[in-house]
Protein backbone atom coordinates (compact mmCIF):
# COMPACT_ATOMS: atom_id res chain seq x y z
CA UNK A 1 0.00 0.00 0.00
CA UNK A 2 1.43 3.17 -0.88
CA UNK A 3 0.58 6.49 1.18
CA UNK A 4 0.91 9.84 0.32
CA UNK A 5 1.27 12.45 3.19
CA UNK A 6 2.68 15.93 4.08
CA UNK A 7 4.31 17.09 6.93
CA UNK A 8 2.77 20.56 8.00
CA UNK A 9 4.07 22.93 11.31
CA UNK A 10 0.99 24.21 12.88
CA UNK A 11 0.01 27.05 14.60
CA UNK A 12 3.13 28.70 13.34
CA UNK A 13 3.97 30.92 9.96
CA UNK A 14 7.46 29.67 10.52
CA UNK A 15 8.96 26.40 9.16
CA UNK A 16 10.61 24.39 11.65
CA UNK A 17 8.34 26.07 14.32
CA UNK A 18 4.81 25.41 15.88
CA UNK A 19 3.71 21.41 16.09
CA UNK A 20 4.89 19.32 13.24
CA UNK A 21 1.90 16.96 12.18
CA UNK A 22 2.04 14.21 9.65
CA UNK A 23 -1.38 14.27 7.56
CA UNK A 24 -1.82 10.93 5.39
CA UNK A 25 -4.10 11.08 2.85
CA UNK A 26 -6.73 8.21 1.41
CA UNK A 27 -6.11 5.89 4.55
CA UNK A 28 -9.36 4.65 3.96
CA UNK A 29 -8.17 1.32 4.00
CA UNK A 30 -6.12 1.22 6.94
CA UNK A 31 -6.97 -0.63 10.35
CA UNK A 32 -6.58 0.88 13.34
CA UNK A 33 -3.45 -1.22 14.32
CA UNK A 34 -1.93 0.02 10.88
CA UNK A 35 -2.78 3.70 12.01
CA UNK A 36 -1.23 3.35 15.49
CA UNK A 37 1.94 1.67 14.17
CA UNK A 38 2.23 4.75 11.82
CA UNK A 39 1.68 7.13 13.81
CA UNK A 40 4.75 5.58 16.44
CA UNK A 41 6.53 5.49 13.11
CA UNK A 42 6.78 8.98 12.60
CA UNK A 43 6.78 9.52 16.56
CA UNK A 44 4.81 13.52 16.37
CA UNK A 45 2.79 14.01 19.02
CA UNK A 46 0.21 13.57 16.53
CA UNK A 47 -0.86 12.10 13.09
CA UNK A 48 -4.34 12.43 10.77
CA UNK A 49 -5.20 9.67 9.11
CA UNK A 50 -8.17 11.37 6.27
CA UNK A 51 -10.71 9.31 5.08
CA UNK A 52 -13.84 9.26 3.09
CA UNK A 53 -16.60 10.47 4.87
CA UNK A 54 -19.71 8.17 4.50
CA UNK A 55 -21.71 11.94 4.89
CA UNK A 56 -21.03 13.45 1.54
CA UNK A 57 -21.61 16.87 3.34
CA UNK A 58 -18.21 16.70 4.97
CA UNK A 59 -15.21 17.20 3.59
CA UNK A 60 -14.00 13.95 5.52
CA UNK A 61 -13.30 12.07 8.41
CA UNK A 62 -10.34 12.31 10.89
CA UNK A 63 -8.66 9.44 12.74
CA UNK A 64 -5.97 11.47 15.38
CA UNK A 65 -3.61 9.49 16.71
CA UNK A 66 -0.54 10.25 19.19
CA UNK A 67 2.37 7.69 19.36
CA UNK A 68 0.51 5.78 21.83
CA UNK A 69 -3.39 5.89 21.14
CA UNK A 70 -6.03 7.25 19.51
CA UNK A 71 -7.44 10.72 20.36
CA UNK A 72 -11.48 11.88 19.98
CA UNK A 73 -10.21 15.42 18.71
CA UNK A 74 -7.39 17.48 18.86
CA UNK A 75 -6.82 21.36 17.87
CA UNK A 76 -3.56 21.06 15.61
CA UNK A 77 -4.53 17.93 13.76
CA UNK A 78 -8.05 19.89 12.89
CA UNK A 79 -6.11 23.21 11.95
CA UNK A 80 -3.45 21.19 10.09
CA UNK A 81 -5.60 19.18 8.19
CA UNK A 82 -8.13 21.64 7.46
CA UNK A 83 -5.18 23.29 5.40
CA UNK A 84 -3.41 20.54 4.04
CA UNK A 85 -6.84 19.28 2.54
CA UNK A 86 -8.29 22.79 1.28
CA UNK A 87 -4.49 22.91 -0.43
CA UNK A 88 -4.70 19.37 -1.74
CA UNK A 89 -8.44 20.16 -3.29
CA UNK A 90 -7.78 23.77 -4.80
CA UNK A 91 -4.11 23.43 -5.94
CA UNK A 92 -5.04 24.17 -9.24
CA UNK A 93 -7.69 27.09 -8.76
CA UNK A 94 -6.68 30.99 -7.77
CA UNK A 95 -4.34 30.40 -4.88
CA UNK A 96 -6.23 33.01 -2.23
CA UNK A 97 -9.77 31.09 -1.27
CA UNK A 98 -11.64 31.66 1.76
CA UNK A 99 -13.46 28.46 2.08
CA UNK A 100 -15.46 26.55 5.13
CA UNK A 101 -15.77 22.79 5.60
CA UNK A 102 -17.19 20.00 7.83
CA UNK A 103 -14.39 17.67 9.32
CA UNK A 104 -16.04 14.61 10.95
CA UNK A 105 -13.94 13.54 14.47
CA UNK A 106 -14.58 10.93 16.89
CA UNK A 107 -15.69 14.09 19.10
CA UNK A 108 -18.34 14.71 15.72
CA UNK A 109 -18.41 17.20 13.13
CA UNK A 110 -16.36 20.72 13.62
CA UNK A 111 -16.64 23.17 11.41
CA UNK A 112 -13.93 24.81 9.95
CA UNK A 113 -13.11 27.90 8.40
CA UNK A 114 -9.75 28.29 6.04
CA UNK A 115 -8.06 30.79 4.25
CA UNK A 116 -5.61 29.88 1.52
CA UNK A 117 -2.94 32.58 0.94
CA UNK A 118 -0.15 33.09 -1.87
CA UNK A 119 2.87 33.26 -0.50
CA UNK A 120 2.70 32.50 2.89
CA UNK A 121 1.10 30.34 5.52
CA UNK A 122 -2.35 29.41 5.44
CA UNK A 123 -5.23 29.71 8.17
CA UNK A 124 -7.77 28.07 9.57
CA UNK A 125 -10.05 28.17 12.66
CA UNK A 126 -12.57 25.79 14.10
CA UNK A 127 -15.68 26.15 16.30
CA UNK A 128 -15.32 23.69 19.72
CA UNK A 129 -17.00 20.95 18.73
CA UNK A 130 -17.75 20.63 22.69
CA UNK A 131 -17.82 23.60 24.81
CA UNK A 132 -15.56 23.24 28.10
CA UNK A 133 -16.79 21.52 31.25
CA UNK A 134 -15.35 21.17 34.32
CA UNK A 135 -15.20 17.92 36.02
CA UNK A 136 -14.53 17.88 39.90
CA UNK A 137 -11.58 16.33 41.67
CA UNK A 138 -9.76 16.37 44.40
CA UNK A 139 -5.80 17.36 43.77
CA UNK A 140 -2.88 17.03 45.67
CA UNK A 141 -0.74 20.28 45.66
CA UNK A 142 2.24 19.83 46.80
CA UNK A 143 2.44 16.48 44.57
CA UNK A 144 1.52 18.69 41.99
CA UNK A 145 4.29 21.03 42.71
CA UNK A 146 6.92 18.06 43.13
CA UNK A 147 5.80 16.42 39.55
CA UNK A 148 6.44 20.15 38.15
CA UNK A 149 9.43 20.76 39.72
CA UNK A 150 7.94 23.88 41.52
CA UNK A 151 7.36 25.65 44.65
CA UNK A 152 3.88 24.99 46.13
CA UNK A 153 3.23 28.65 46.69
CA UNK A 154 3.90 29.12 43.05
CA UNK A 155 0.89 27.11 42.09
CA UNK A 156 -2.37 29.43 41.03
CA UNK A 157 -2.68 33.02 40.37
CA UNK A 158 -5.35 35.76 41.31
CA UNK A 159 -8.52 33.33 41.40
CA UNK A 160 -6.68 30.72 38.99
CA UNK A 161 -6.45 27.59 40.83
CA UNK A 162 -5.23 24.06 39.44
CA UNK A 163 -8.52 22.37 37.90
CA UNK A 164 -9.71 19.66 35.62
CA UNK A 165 -11.48 20.70 32.24
CA UNK A 166 -12.46 19.26 28.97
CA UNK A 167 -13.87 20.52 25.46
CA UNK A 168 -13.43 16.83 24.32
CA UNK A 169 -9.94 15.81 26.11
CA UNK A 170 -9.47 16.21 29.79
CA UNK A 171 -6.31 18.27 30.76
CA UNK A 172 -5.31 19.41 34.67
CA UNK A 173 -5.10 22.86 34.53
CA UNK A 174 -2.10 24.13 36.45
CA UNK A 175 -1.92 28.07 37.07
CA UNK A 176 1.29 29.14 37.84
CA UNK A 177 2.51 32.30 39.64
CA UNK A 178 4.49 33.58 37.13
CA UNK A 179 6.58 33.46 33.60
CA UNK A 180 9.71 32.45 35.52
CA UNK A 181 7.84 29.57 37.69
CA UNK A 182 6.45 28.27 33.88
CA UNK A 183 9.80 28.55 32.37
CA UNK A 184 11.55 26.52 34.92
CA UNK A 185 9.23 23.42 34.94
CA UNK A 186 11.45 20.35 35.62
CA UNK A 187 8.52 17.88 34.76
CA UNK A 188 8.99 14.53 36.70
CA UNK A 189 6.71 11.81 34.79
CA UNK A 190 7.24 9.25 37.52
CA UNK A 191 6.14 11.95 40.50
CA UNK A 192 3.46 12.82 38.03
CA UNK A 193 2.02 9.30 38.04
CA UNK A 194 2.09 9.65 41.77
CA UNK A 195 -0.04 12.89 42.12
CA UNK A 196 -2.06 13.27 38.81
CA UNK A 197 -5.76 12.05 39.09
CA UNK A 198 -7.01 9.57 36.74
CA UNK A 199 -9.68 11.04 34.06
CA UNK A 200 -12.36 9.34 32.13
CA UNK A 201 -9.54 6.26 32.82
CA UNK A 202 -6.79 8.11 31.93
CA UNK A 203 -4.06 9.49 33.40
CA UNK A 204 -4.64 13.17 33.60
CA UNK A 205 -2.36 15.42 31.17
CA UNK A 206 -0.52 18.67 32.47
CA UNK A 207 -1.30 22.36 30.73
CA UNK A 208 0.31 24.05 32.97
CA UNK A 209 -0.42 28.56 32.30
CA UNK A 210 0.61 31.95 33.75
CA UNK A 211 -0.64 35.49 32.47
CA UNK A 212 1.85 37.60 29.92
CA UNK A 213 3.98 35.53 27.51
CA UNK A 214 7.75 35.88 25.82
CA UNK A 215 5.76 37.86 23.01
CA UNK A 216 4.27 41.56 23.82
CA UNK A 217 0.62 40.07 22.70
CA UNK A 218 0.71 36.83 24.42
CA UNK A 219 -2.43 36.68 26.94
CA UNK A 220 -1.43 33.50 28.42
CA UNK A 221 1.94 30.97 28.59
CA UNK A 222 1.50 27.67 28.46
CA UNK A 223 3.16 24.35 28.46
CA UNK A 224 1.85 20.58 28.20
CA UNK A 225 2.99 17.24 29.37
CA UNK A 226 1.33 13.84 28.40
CA UNK A 227 3.22 10.95 29.71
CA UNK A 228 -0.13 9.09 28.70
CA UNK A 229 -0.10 10.06 25.25
CA UNK A 230 3.59 9.54 24.79
CA UNK A 231 4.55 13.09 24.68
CA UNK A 232 7.32 14.39 26.29
CA UNK A 233 5.88 18.24 25.77
CA UNK A 234 4.34 19.28 23.48
CA UNK A 235 4.85 22.45 21.18
CA UNK A 236 1.34 23.49 20.92
CA UNK A 237 -1.90 21.88 22.02
CA UNK A 238 -5.12 23.54 20.78
CA UNK A 239 -7.17 21.39 22.40
CA UNK A 240 -5.98 22.02 25.73
CA UNK A 241 -6.28 25.48 24.30
CA UNK A 242 -10.27 25.17 24.07
CA UNK A 243 -10.12 23.44 27.47
CA UNK A 244 -8.33 26.41 29.07
CA UNK A 245 -10.98 28.45 27.74
CA UNK A 246 -13.48 26.76 30.06
CA UNK A 247 -10.65 28.18 32.91
CA UNK A 248 -10.52 31.17 31.68
CA UNK A 249 -14.18 32.09 31.82
CA UNK A 250 -14.83 31.17 35.07
CA UNK A 251 -11.81 32.34 37.02
CA UNK A 252 -11.88 35.51 35.28
CA UNK A 253 -15.51 35.78 35.32
CA UNK A 254 -15.94 37.18 31.97
CA UNK A 255 -18.63 39.36 30.70
CA UNK A 256 -20.96 39.13 28.04
CA UNK A 257 -18.92 39.96 24.66
CA UNK A 258 -16.28 38.55 22.47
CA UNK A 259 -12.92 38.19 24.19
CA UNK A 260 -9.94 37.19 22.15
CA UNK A 261 -6.93 35.29 23.67
CA UNK A 262 -3.91 35.04 22.47
CA UNK A 263 -1.67 31.89 23.71
CA UNK A 264 1.70 31.25 23.14
CA UNK A 265 3.58 27.89 23.74
CA UNK A 266 6.56 25.52 22.98
CA UNK A 267 8.80 28.72 23.63
CA UNK A 268 10.88 26.45 25.86
CA UNK A 269 11.84 23.87 23.38
CA UNK A 270 12.43 26.33 20.75
CA UNK A 271 9.03 25.80 18.29
CA UNK A 272 7.38 28.90 19.45
CA UNK A 273 3.49 29.01 18.55
CA UNK A 274 0.45 30.80 18.36
CA UNK A 275 -2.99 29.76 19.42
CA UNK A 276 -5.70 32.25 18.43
CA UNK A 277 -8.77 31.36 20.91
CA UNK A 278 -11.86 33.62 20.62
CA UNK A 279 -14.19 33.27 23.08
CA UNK A 280 -18.22 34.57 23.07
CA UNK A 281 -19.98 34.98 26.36
CA UNK A 282 -24.14 35.79 26.27
CA UNK A 283 -25.66 35.79 29.77
CA UNK A 284 -22.51 34.85 31.66
CA UNK A 285 -22.21 31.45 30.03
CA UNK A 286 -19.73 30.27 26.64
CA UNK A 287 -21.93 30.68 23.88
CA UNK A 288 -19.93 29.84 21.44
CA UNK A 289 -15.91 29.20 21.06
CA UNK A 290 -12.84 28.62 18.37
CA UNK A 291 -9.64 28.04 17.89
CA UNK A 292 -7.40 29.32 15.15
CA UNK A 293 -3.53 29.32 13.41
CA UNK A 294 -1.24 29.35 10.69
CA UNK A 295 0.26 26.19 9.37
CA UNK A 296 2.87 26.08 6.74
CA UNK A 297 3.77 22.59 4.58
CA UNK A 298 7.45 21.63 5.42
CA UNK A 299 7.77 17.76 4.00
CA UNK A 300 5.55 15.38 1.46
CA UNK A 301 5.86 12.05 0.01
CA UNK A 302 5.16 8.17 -0.22
CA UNK A 303 4.37 5.76 3.11
CA UNK A 304 5.36 2.23 1.72
CA UNK A 305 3.31 0.19 3.85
Amino acid sequence: MALTYAVYDVFTDTRLAGNPLAVVFGADAMTDEAMQALARETNLSETVFVQTSANPAHAAKLRIFTPTRELPFAGHPTVGAAIAIAERTHADERPDLDLVCVLEENVGPVRCAVRLASGEASFAEFDLPRMPQRIQLGLDRQGLADALGVKPGDLGFENHVPSVWSAGVPFLMVPLHNLAAVEGIEFDGMLWERAAPLVEGRLASVYAYCRGGVHHAARFHTRMFSPDMGISEDPATGAAAAALSGAIHHFDALPDGHHPVLIEQGVEMGRPSFIHLHIDVKESSIARARIGGQAVKVASGVFHL
